[in-house]
């Protein structure tokens, strides 16, 4: 990897942990809190992380616990967080692109829609007219369901408006009810909008770009924008149908509801599975294979260059046409009439391995500091942070301190690891001078 290319990464790293550290200290001002003194170093940090990696794991009740001053914080944090991770993959984009030929370049430009000849400037302009527009349209209309049909006060409808709408596009999940959307749970006109966001935002920008430029020739998408458009609505229905079905019947969940009340459900928290964190039931109340099959969506997120989390679904994708391929003895892996190159191959297997890894390492030490709360809750709660989500099931605030620590760790990589690696491999260049003989250790 060249030395710049390093140390944009580097400054990136280095930005992200200014806004922590800023974040941090404006969270532990006794302006910030309704508790006297403010709150502790452990508790400001988690809550920090969590905003900042747009995760929505929380130590306190956001609505209770923080004032005005202190919530402004967080969704400031959030919005720098999504929109800066946004802005990140599109430069390590250019940056693929600058170490390229003329044409490798026009082709990347044109892949990720980056604008990778043009310029910086107009790429951060869309970048964040995209971003600000969408929240505007969907606080809009969270507005006029808050103070139109729940009566709030004109200031209250438009404060939770603007939060939930910035919060859901840049897929952070942060609530400002106790109980967060539990009590619109039935209520399209605000997990409709929100819902959508969360979608949109978990697109990823080039995929947004394209659909509005080419919606009238999918023929001319690229393989990105196939990927996530062929199997974004499959997890959703998927994740739907899976929720629906071992949940109908839970009481404690959604047992209590009419039969569209349960489809709602079950389609709104498939939809916030894919790394968003709010839940319009009670999640702690859950089936713990309900748990196990979320844990799966989680860990795979949204797609590339958006505000979801995750090791995305292009490289699940990328892996399963490997080890398709891999089933029927071909030679070389395809998708979508597409022939996928070997580095991408590798990419994607060692971004999946590494974050395997982590995720099974903050398991174990969790579960080394805090036993009583068992595998399968603690398992959830890593791969929630992981993968950027923020539902829980209840244990968070609970937590012993270095498991807190873990999990402020786990946040940040999962918010920064799965791009700046998947850079950084693209970026490598390692000139092979000399190759060792080949043998073949016996597999399986």
């Amino acid at each position: 990897m060249h030395s710049s290319h390093r140390a944009a990464i580097v400054r990136v790293i280095a930005g992200y942990t200014a806004a922590l550290v800023t974040g941090t200290t404006l969270l532990m001002t006794p302006a910030a809190t309704v508790a006297d003194g403010g709150i502790s170093l452990l508790k400001a940090l988690f809550t920090a992380t969590s905003a900042l990696s747009v995760t929505g794991l929380v130590v306190l009740d956001t609505g209770q616990d923080f004032t005005l001053f202190g919530q402004i914080v967080i969704v400031c944090l959030i919005q720098a967080g999504g929109l800066g991770v946004l802005l990140l993959t599109a430069l390590l984009a250019l940056l693929l692109a600058g170490k390229a030929g003329l044409r490798l370049r026009q082709s990347v430009a044109s892949e990720t829609k980056s604008d990778a000849i043009g310029g910086v400037k107009p790429l951060v302009l869309r970048i964040t007219a995209l971003t600000v527009g969408t929240e505007l349209v969907v606080a809009s209309v969270l507005f006029c369901r808050f103070f139109f049909h729940y009566d709030e006060p004109v200031t209250a409808a438009l404060w939770d408006a603007i939060f939930h709408a910035i919060s859901a596009f840049n897929n952070a999940g942060f609530g400002l009810r106790q109980d967060n959307l539990v009590d619109y749970v039935a209520d399209p006109f605000i997990c409709g909008p929100i819902g959508l966001a969360v979608i949109l935002g978990g697109l990823g920008y080039p995929v947004l770009i394209e659909l509005v430029r080419r919606y009238r020739t999918p023929l001319k998408w690229s393989l990105t924008t196939r990927i996530i458009v062929v199997l974004t609505p499959v997890l959703l229905i998927g994740g739907t149908v899976f929720i629906a079905v071992i949940e109908w019947n839970n009481s404690a969940t959604m047992g209590h509801l009419d039969a569209w009340g349960k489809i709602q459900a079950a389609t709104f928290q498939s939809t916030i599975t894919r790394t968003a964190g709010f839940n319009s039931i009670d999640i702690s109340q859950m089936h713990t294979a309900t748990w196990f099959g979320m844990d799966f969506l989680m860990f795979i997120g949204g797609g590339p260059a958006g505000t979801a989390g995750g090791v995305k679904i292009t490289t699940m994708a990328v892996l399963a046409a490997t080890t398709w391929t891999e089933i029927r003895g071909g030679r070389a892996v395809t998708l979508f009439g597409r022939r996928i190159s070997r580095d991408v191959h590798r990419q994607a297997t060692t971004v999946i391995v590494l974050a395997l890894g982590w995720v099974l390492l903050a398991t174990m030490v969790i579960l080394l500091c805090d036993p009583r709360f068992g595998l399968s809750r603690v398992l959830f709660e890593v791969i929630s942070g992981f993968g950027t989500v923020g539902l829980s099931t209840g244990i968070t605030a609970d937590l012993s301190a270095p498991s807190q620590i873990v999990l402020i760790l786990t946040m940040a990589l999962g918010r920064l690891g799965p791009v700046t690696v998947a850079s950084g491999l693209a970026l490598r260049e390692r000139p092979i001078r000399y190759e060792l003989p080949k043998e073949r250790p016996l597999i399986g």
